[in-house]
């Protein structure tokens, strides 16, 4: 194979096919490619590239960083625009929202005050005790309030500093899934806590000054938790402002409204040893939330007590929360003379094994999101089991000392 000079020089590249040696030539053909001038080829300029670079992709790689800026997000599911939502799916929505399982945390409580109040006046001359129906449905109405209005407040000042946009465990998400418009949903948070706060007011009145002065602190509690860019949930006081709250605040101030804010310290200091529990297992709720949470906090600069620990001291953490509360129930029950039906509170041990076989094998947020499921559980139903043991020994005191029935109703 060789090329022909006077091609070459013409631009003209040929091939001149010829014969293997030994071989008689059968043919002899000149192949010629047809020349093609560099000018002619198209070639596209380095701006027109630079250019094209600036352009939006149609798949864009973004950073999932926690950043200032705020937008109302695209829903997860899009509805079509002719679809409207009916009433019932709007409650729904809503309902789903406020997260009503928290709700428990603030009415338990309320009930075990109440109830221990109603204990203390038991007494000969009045057998039957004094009850204030009125004002134990006032307290409920207004506790609520304040409770649904700070979670929807906590949602929104989330939503504002970017904690909990990814979390799928997370708050009811009316914000992060696009079903409501962030101003809306704090709107209703704080007509809400106005709400809370205008009949706690009126309700404090009869309970006294600590009354007055319980219900201001679980007012600024509630809107500050989140609230602000020093908000209590970031300043790592979490689970110190829930113990607080949902134990000794909540309970004395029910007390205080069902006794007409009559001070025996001999009283308060025994409602304030029945309240601890509640306080102490509101803390281990509050303290494995913050467990699941610990990565999209991080994302957001959101320091808790959870992020600061590690997993390990986590874990003992919450074991110490949920144990603190048993002890004190053994504490309470078991002295000579001291009610022991309380004890029936150890029939939610089978949850507590749960929750610790739970929190010792969890190492994900799905984890850590069902054992604060369960401890809301062991919450709710450590309460009325208190409450049930609270009243039947009240009533087995007094029985012997109540009016007999006249003969003609008995039955027999």
């Amino acid at each position: 194979m060789q090329s022909n000079d006077s091609a070459s020089e013409d631009n003209d590249p040929t091939i001149t096919v010829s014969p293997k040696k030994g071989k008689s030539p059968s043919f002899s053909h000149i192949v010629t490619a047809d020349s093609v001038q560099a000018e002619e080829v198209p070639t596209i300029p380095l701006s027109s590239l630079q250019t094209l670079s600036t352009l939006q992709p149609e798949v864009a790689v973004r950073s999932t960083a926690a950043t200032r800026a705020v937008r109302f997000p695209a829903p997860l599911v899009v509805q079509p625009a002719e679809y409207r939502r009916s009433l019932g799916e709007w409650w729904q929505v809503w309902w789903d929202g406020i997260r009503p399982a928290y709700v428990g945390l603030a009415l338990m409580p309320v009930l075990l005050g109440s109830v221990l109040a109603w204990t203390h006046s038991l007494s000969i001359k009045t057998p039957y005790g004094q009850f204030h129906l009125l004002h134990f449905v006032a307290t409920l109405v207004a506790v609520v309030a304040l409770q649904i209005g700070a979670n929807l407040v906590n949602d929104y000042y989330d939503y504002i500093k970017g904690v909990d946009t990814g979390n799928p465990l997370g708050p009811g998400a009316l914000i992060q899934q696009g079903l409501i418009k962030p101003i809306n949903v704090l709107n209703l948070g704080l007509v809400l806590l106005a709400l809370g706060a205008v009949v706690g007011a009126v309700v404090a009145i009869t309970g006294g000054f600590y009354a007055f002065l319980f219900g201001i602190l679980g007012l600024l509690c509630a809107y500050f938790f989140s609230a602000t860019s020093r908000s209590l949930s970031s300043l790592m006081l979490g689970e110190l402002v829930s113990l607080c709250i949902y134990g000794p605040l909540l309970t004395l101030g029910a007390y205080l409204v069902q006794t007409g804010g009559i001070i025996n310290r001999a009283l308060l200091l025994n409602v304030l040893l029945y309240s601890l529990p509640l306080g102490l297992l509101a803390a281990a709720v509050v303290h494995v939330n913050n467990m699941r949470d610990v990565e999209s906090d991080a994302q957001a600069n959101k320091r808790t007590l959870a992020s600061i620990l590690g997993l390990r001291l986590n874990r003992v953490l919450y074991i110490l929360l949920l144990l603190g509360a048993y002890a004190i129930s053994a504490g309470l029950g078991i002295p000579h003379g001291a009610p022991h039906l309380i004890l029936i509170t150890f029939w939610t041990l089978p949850l507590v094994v749960v929750a610790f076989t739970g929190i010792l094998r969890a190492d994900m947020s799905a984890s850590s999101h069902l054992v604060m499921r369960e401890t809301l559980k062991i919450q709710r139903y450590y309460a009325l089991l208190l409450v049930i043991a609270l009243l039947i020994t009240s009533l087995l005191t007094m029985l012997p000392h109540l009016p007999a029935l006249p003969a003609h109703l008995l039955p027999f």
